[in-house]
């Protein structure tokens, strides 16, 4: 398995950060306080804010900077599983090998929680006290994470998936529900570090976008081969969740071993991408590595 460097400071830094920002909140309800806790810092990989981490070291951005842009994209990220997980979507009891929320808590506390952290994401960088370099982009950050996270990315995607359960649908339309589900997030984590670097070059821009878009649907194309080759222990939740669902999926669409040679293409062309920036971008190259050898 690669390693990926720096990942557990990145991952106790935006922890950290995510504290500090619940622990600012003024106490309303302590239980949908107790809720959004539960719901953020529970656990989690952490891949996007590791991400946004990773891209702004690579490109010479104010890590500072990108502690808003990493907190913010996982707020949006938890809520999202918060919802997903809910009886009237996915109906799942477990995420992370903890109960779901409204497992831990009730449904309108989850929902309220969902919704409290999607408002905390755009609190953030709002009012974040960025660098001088990047003070003037707050408005075109937040217009980012809006056309990724809403109906245009995350949600729409989201909505896609819900109406092709009990569907057959094909390749293209496949890819188009999870470029949005969950692409639209992992290319806001690149594209939202990159808009705090001054003077980056469009076609470098242009560059990093390419890298997202392959890599963000090799996110998808892997976890769909997880699903049916990884144990519950090892994802955290039932294992085949995907296919006792009636989802399409890429092994169910093309087969194992043809999902297997669809993620390693986009790899590749994820990588040559890469190569064609003038920054030292092989901890990016790692994280694709990664994503595509991770077996949970």
């Amino acid at each position: 398995m690669t390693t990926l460097n720096n990942y557990e400071y990145y991952q106790q830094r935006i922890n950290n950060f995510l504290t500090v920002q619940l622990d600012k909140l003024k106490v309303n309800d302590e239980r949908l306080l107790a809720a959004m806790r539960y719901g953020l810092l529970i656990g989690g990989k952490r891949m996007r804010p590791y991400l946004a981490y990773t891209t702004g070291e690579a490109l010479g951005a104010d890590l500072h900077d990108i502690d808003a842009i990493a907190a913010s994209i996982e707020c949006i990220h938890a809520y999202s599983l918060i919802h997903d997980d809910l009886p009237a979507m996915d109906d799942d009891d477990l995420r992370r090998g903890q109960p779901t929320c409204h497992k831990a808590f009730d449904e309108a506390t989850a929902i309220l929680a969902g919704d409290s952290l999607q408002t905390l994401a755009f609190d953030i960088i709002a009012n974040h006290k960025f660098s001088q370099n990047a003070q003037n982009k707050q408005v075109e950050l937040i217009r980012q994470l809006i056309n990724a996270a809403g109906y245009q990315g995350m949600c729409g995607g989201q909505a896609l998936d819900l109406a092709a359960t009990n569907s057959e649908v094909d390749i293209a339309s496949l890819e188009k529900i999870h470029s949005l589900k969950t692409g639209a997030l992992l290319q806001a984590s690149v594209l939202m570090a990159a808009e705090c670097v001054v003077d980056i070059k469009a076609e470098h821009k242009a560059a990093l976008a390419e890298f997202s878009q392959h890599i963000g649907l090799a996110y998808q194309v892997q976890d769909d081969i997880i699903d049916i080759t990884s144990t519950e222990e090892q994802l955290g939740k039932p294992a085949g969740s995907d296919v006792a669902a009636n989802k399409s999926t890429y092994p169910a669409l093309l087969g194992l071993q043809a999902a297997k040679d669809k993620a390693e293409n986009l790899f590749q062309q994820a990588l040559q991408a890469l190569a064609t920036l003038p920054y030292n971008t092989q901890s990016l190259a790692d994280f694709a590595t990664f994503i595509v050898k991770r077996n949970h």
